[in-house]
């Protein structure tokens, strides 16, 4: 039996992604209690963006009035996408949810509108695969969504 190398390449890309989201959400589990960690994280952006960016307007608009609910609601989004990730569940619904989230950080710390953002492993690693894993993520190997990867079948080529 053959493998499915690009399922199973993905599948391992799912996994790793898993736990990065997965660990995140570990680290932030403090906000539940504490969401002034997350105000003060807000506010050092807010000050370190410039006043008629949109991430500024993003932060004042958005963000800072939201915090309660945000501190709530990131540590439970990393952790469940994680989760997902790791064991393969509706792949491309978390991806798409790992993405969000993954751009809205880089969107408001400023950092999606610098060159540094071409070199960060929190920027393109984590939007690039949890885009690739959007649109590649079903029926992988090792997923509870599904029986694994399925055996392509072979195209008869068309006579005209």
């Amino acid at each position: 039996m053959a493998i499915d190398r690009h399922a199973t390449g993905l599948s391992i890309v799912r996994m790793c992604v898993g736990v990065f989201f997965l660990f995140e959400g570990v680290g932030k589990s403090s906000w539940f209690a504490d969401p002034s960690i997350l105000g003060r994280q807000l506010d050092g952006w807010l000050r370190a963006v410039p006043a008629a960016s949109w991430s500024h307007t993003f932060l004042e608009r958005v963000a800072i009035p939201g915090t309660a609910a945000f501190a709530r609601l990131v540590p439970l989004g990393e952790l469940s996408t994680g989760m997902a990730l790791i064991t393969g569940f509706w792949t491309p619904l978390f991806a798409f949810l790992g993405f969000v989230m993954a751009l809205t950080f880089q969107f408001a710390s400023g950092a999606l509108f610098k060159y540094t953002i071409l070199t960060s492993g929190y920027a393109l690693p984590v939007l690039g695969s949890t885009l690739g894993l959007m649109v590649g993520g079903v029926r992988l190997p090792w997923s509870l969504s599904g029986a694994g990867a399925k055996p392509a079948r072979a195209v008869k080529p068309s006579r005209a």
